[in-house]
């Protein structure tokens, strides 16, 4: 295993507390949502920076595995993270959706393209049999 880089983060005060990056690009508020909807715009949640960060990481897999698929052009191409935090009776739960939007392929390329990232994408290999992810192709043709 070779290390490519590493990055690290600090929360001080939980849900309701502050997530700071070491080198400070990233430094927000952090607070619990009531229901759909935050009451301070200012703020985030683990939620929010976690849609934002496998919705980024999926759309790097997806041009990694559209180069080895010899295709050059995706377009102007989109990944949207949807994350849900639930609740049953036994505790919480996370369940994710993927919206990859591929204006330049055909539904069989598209759907290959994204099982394919999803293969290899470290986020959902960190989530695979942990929490439910859907996959969703979103195309013109």
């Amino acid at each position: 295993m070779k290390t490519l880089f590493e990055a690290k983060a600090t929360n001080t005060g939980g849900r309701t507390g502050n997530v700071q990056s070491e080198d400070g690009t990233i430094d927000y508020k952090i607070e619990m949502p009531r229901s759909k909807g935050k009451s301070n715009t200012g703020s985030t949640n683990p939620e929010e920076l976690f849609a934002a960060a496998y919705a980024t990481c999926f759309a790097g897999a997806v041009q990694h595995v559209a180069k080895e698929h010899n295709i050059d052009d995706l377009g102007d191409f989109s990944v949207t993270a949807v994350v849900s935090f639930n609740q049953e009776e036994d505790g919480f739960f996370l369940e994710a959706t993927l919206d990859t939007y591929l204006p330049t392929v055909n539904q069989e390329t598209g759907e290959n393209l994204i099982t394919a990232a999803h293969d290899i994408c470290p986020y959902s290999k960190a989530t695979r049999d942990n929490i439910t992810v859907h996959l969703n192709l979103l195309i013109d043709m």
